[in-house]
């Protein structure tokens, strides 16, 4: 990997950004999965920022769990002195294995599971700690204060807010549901948070076209009839799912393992999905009409099938695209990019195909 770093910082040059480092991950027996995914959320630069600065405001009493792996990992690579290399992301892998026997086989396994746990697992724990502090705070009030019921802390919570973690802030988004009563044309809205969305794909389309049909209109009818509470009974009625509240960081999973009924198992969709560099949200509401998103990430599944296979990233980082394939680390040209959205053809020699990508908002908000 010497060669392959010097080779990089002479790709750079007096280009190479200062204070940045590109490292690589040892593989595991099978951890690209879990290597690909990393990649992409060090380069997720708000993300990053946010893991460091929870690091140091918490070393002295931090407890060994996930979140603590993981930024002890990020503060290795950040704190480097060679600005190139290979790094053991051991420790962040074993706390995986011990804590969900999911990731503990050699088998192939799925990145976006694996980004779906990591960010649960970080949201559990952030949660966790913020009660610990709330908790704190209402035992060391003084006694008089929660004798004179001034300062009674609800315990099941009447006014219990949702607590939100700098995870949510980078990530959560809103959808809302709606469904439109044909008969009354009363529409009741559900709104439901998201940190990434799952999108059906299908052959030679493009993310623009994969997010219209996530929030396409179905009618509901026959067996599929909605209950009404204004006419107090089902009625056919119309359903849609639209972008309230659109994330900072844009996480879009292209569905493309797909169980075949007459298979009777999943199959890999190479299909070409395009997805752009620059990327405009239309299926909003209102308040956020024609967002954009700039893409910084990709992680990309390479293989036929969905048993087996290899997981590599491609990140932009200061206006330079590079290529993540476990301990190795090389640039790349921008137009590579699309050399991952799929193939057009059913069978291509083509198997590295775009699999989660990750898009930062242009709007500070």
């Amino acid at each position: 990997m010497g060669a392959a770093g010097s080779k990089l910082e002479k790709a750079l040059g007096d280009q190479f950004p200062e204070g940045e480092r590109y490292f690589g991950f040892e593989n595991f027996g099978n951890t690209c999965y879990c290597n690909s995914v990393l990649q992409a959320l060090y380069f997720c630069a708000p993300f990053r920022e946010q893991l460091l600065q929870h690091y140091a405001n918490n070393k002295a009493d931090a407890e060994d769990n996930l979140l603590t792996c993981l930024a002890d990992l990020f503060s290795q690579i950040s704190s480097q002195k060679k600005k190139t290399g290979v790094i053991a992301p051991k420790r962040f892998v074993q706390r995986l294995k011990k804590q969900n026997e999911l990731f503990r086989s050699y088998m192939h396994q799925d990145a976006h599971e694996f980004l779906n746990y990591l960010l649960n697992e970080l949201v559990e724990i952030l949660e966790k700690e913020a009660q610990g502090t709330k908790t704190d705070n209402a035992t060391s009030s003084s006694p008089e204060k929660i004798a004179n019921g001034l300062k009674v802390p609800q315990e099941n919570g009447v006014h219990k807010e949702p607590i939100v973690t700098w995870v949510h802030k980078i990530f959560q988004g809103i959808l809302t549901n709606e469904t439109r009563c044909l008969r009354c044309e009363t529409v009741t809205a559900r709104d439901e948070t998201f940190l990434d969305l799952s999108l059906d794909i299908e052959q030679n389309s493009s993310i623009t076209s994969c997010l219209k049909n996530f929030s396409s209109t179905e009618t509901l009818h026959a067996e599929d009839k909605f209950f009404c509470d204004k006419c107090c009974s089902l009625q056919e009625a119309q359903k849609r799912m639209k972008i309230k509240k659109p994330p900072h960081i844009l996480v879009i999973h292209l569905k493309r393992f797909k169980y075949i009924e007459q298979l009777g198992r999943y199959k890999k969709l190479s299909y070409r999905v395009v997805f752009p560099l620059e990327l405009k949200l239309s299926n909003t509401v209102e308040e956020y009409v024609d967002i954009e998103y700039s893409l910084f990430a990709v992680v990309v599944h390479v293989g036929s099938g969905p048993n087996h296979g290899h997981y590599v990233s491609l990140v932009k980082s200061h206006n330079h695209w590079l290529f993540f394939d476990d301990e190795s680390v090389e640039m790349i040209e921008e137009s590579a990019v699309q050399t991952f959205f799929g193939s057009s053809q059913e069978y291509s020699s083509n198997t590295d195909h775009g699999y989660i990508l990750l898009y930062e908002s242009l709007v500070t908000r």
